[in-house]
This record gives C-alpha cells, sequence and structure tokens, in this order.
C-alpha cells in the first residue's frame, strides 16, 4: 500500500533480420547457390525506402510517456526504465458475496464524503513494498522466495478495523481494513520476505506494519475528509453489518508475487485449523519449534556415524 513458468517473450526480429541479410549475402557472392551463367545479373540500383518506413521508430529509443489518464490519475512512484519491472508481494484476500454487499454500504458511504472514491480492482495484504527487479532477477527471487517460505503453515485472519492509509509520497489515499487477527503470523511471513529483499539488495517492508485490505481508493491526500466522523460512521456500519465476524474472516493460504505483469504463486503448507485461538495456540508452538531447531547445533559426523553404529 502464481511459482508457475515465466512466459516466453516474442522475438524483436533481430535473428530473422540476421538470417535476411545471410540469405542476401549468399546471392550476392559469384556461384553461391548453384546460380546458372544464363541467368541475367541482378540489378546494382536500390529500390527507395518509403518515407513512412523512415520515420516508423523514430520514438523508440526516448522515455516512454507517463500518461496519467491511462491509470486513473495515478502517479508513478518511481521512473520507468526498460528491463525495470515493479515488483510487489502480498497474501491475496478472496472475496465472498456476503464481503462485496459490505464493501458496497462503505464505499457508498464514503463516497458523501469523498465523492472521487473508487473500489480497489483486487483485494491483499501487503508483506512487501513496491520495487523494481531487473528482468535476468526474476527467477532466481521468486524461487528466493519459495525456499523461504516454504515452511510456513496456512492460518485465519481477520480484518474488521477500518482505517485511513495514504502512500508514502501522499499522493494517493486508501479505506482499508486493517488485521486484528492473525497479525504475529503475516510479521513471521514480513520477515522471511525482507530477507529475501536483503538478498538483492532491495528495501524492505515498514518497521512497525500495519496490516491492512484495502477497499478503496483516490488521488490526492483526502485524510482530512474521511477521518474522524467518516471513519466513525465506517466503522459502525462494519460492526453493525449482519456476523461480521465470519463474514471478514479469510484464509491465507498462498503468497503470490506481481514482478510487471507476470504472477508466481507460493502455496502455504499444512492443514486450516477451525479455532482461531487454536489456530493461534498452533502458530506460537511451531514458531518455538522453529527456532529451537534453528539454533540447535548440527551433529558432527563421527556422532551420525556412532548412532549407525559404523564407528
Amino acid at each position: 500500500m502464481s511459482a508457475a513458468p515465466l512466459v516466453g517473450y516474442s522475438s524483436s526480429g533481430s535473428e530473422d533480420e540476421d538470417e535476411a541479410e545471410a540469405a542476401a549475402g549468399a546471392q550476392a557472392r559469384p556461384g553461391a547457390g548453384g546460380c546458372r551463367r544464363s541467368q541475367s545479373p541482378l540489378p546494382s540500383q536500390r529500390l527507395p525506402v518509403p518515407d513512412s518506413v523512415l520515420h516508423m521508430f523514430l520514438d523508440t529509443e526516448g522515455e516512454p510517456e507517463d500518461d496519467q489518464e491511462k491509470h486513473g490519475g495515478r502517479v508513478r512512484t518511481f521512473p520507468h526504465e526498460r528491463g525495470n519491472w515493479a515488483t510487489h508481494v502480498y497474501v491475496p484476500y478472496e472475496t465472498r458475496e456476503d464481503f462485496l454487499d459490505l464493501l458496497d454500504m462503505l464505499l457508498a458511504h464514503a463516497q458523501t464524503y469523498v465523492p472521487r472514491l473508487v473500489q480497489m480492482e483486487a483485494f491483499h495484504v501487503s508483506l512487501s513494498q513496491s520495487v523494481v527487479l531487473r528482468h535476468h532477477w526474476i527467477v532466481p527471487f521468486v524461487q528466493a522466495l519459495k525456499d523461504h517460505l516454504a515452511s510456513f503453515q496456512r492460518f485465519f485472519f481477520t480484518a474488521n478495523r477500518v482505517k485511513i492509509y495514504t502512500n508514502q509520497e501522499k499522493t494517493r489515499t486508501f479505506v482499508g481494513l486493517e488485521v486484528t487477527s492473525g497479525h504475529p503470523q503475516f510479521l513471521d511471513l514480513v520477515s522471511e520476505v525482507d530477507r529475501v529483499m536483503e538478498e538483492f539488495d532491495l528495501t524492505t517492508f515498514y518497521q512497525d506494519p500495519s496490516f491492512h485490505v484495502s477497499l478503496a481508493w483516490c488521488v490526492g491526500d483526502a485524510r482530512l475528509q474521511l477521518e474522524g466522523r467518516c471513519l466513525r460512521e465506517l466503522q459502525n456500519i462494519v460492526n453493525e453489518f449482519e456476523d461480521p465476524e465470519m463474514v471478514l474472516r479469510a484464509h491465507a493460504e498462498q503468497v503470490r508475487c506481481k514482478s510487471g505483469n507476470k504472477f508466481f504463486s507460493m502455496p502455504l503448507n499444512g492443514f486450516w485449523c477451525g479455532d482461531p485461538d487454536v489456530n493461534q495456540n498452533q502458530h506460537q508452538t511451531q514458531r518455538r519449534d522453529n527456532q529451537a531447531s534453528r539454533c540447535a547445533p548440527r551433529p558432527s559426523v563421527s556422532t551420525l556415524f556412532a548412532g549407525l553404529g559404523i564407528l
């Protein structure tokens, strides 16, 4: 605020051009390709290249135009460069019909204060800031994420506290639901994602993160209009909605990484735990076991051989 293989890219045309140049060279050499002496020689005069072709690619070397109208007036937080891929790690938030009904009520009320608010296209809980990856880093970056997250279990979480957020540049404002149950599990996920970020010399997540699901956004800093009375009224809508705890309870079953227009999915392990309290206790036990296994000294080779009866 899917890990699938990379999709192949179409050729830039350089290979076809090389083949064409090779073929032209073969035709130009005397006797190449079995040409007969009776054939008339190729004309030496070249045909003029049309102006439409000469001017076709004049602008391809310049910087891409950052047209804000094409993406809702949003401003880039970092300049676009060829070979740089905006990358983001998150837990997807799967929606149900009753959640969307609640969302419609919240958005309609918030728009009475800030009419330019629009609904998010997809919902998630962020585990990283948006960072820039070079194209050749994507595969090793995703593999590092898979390695670091391989032992994590699925868990339940609840996001039911309305909160107003802005991005660091204060160019966008978000209405979100803050996570109130499942915070320790998200902290553990972020800890491992941060390790991967450090391996690639990228920016880590915020020091004291407020994990949340963004519901709606608008351009500009709209905190003055949305905080205070509007925020209290939005929270009342959530509290008075039918069975809000169940409606806003979600499953964290995978971590996703979006890099450019490519998606990679890293499923979490284990089975669902039906009771959030038991889920929390199991998480604390697993966390202690993981820490103990990391700190435990590794047995020596002689100890292993002795256990096998070799020594």
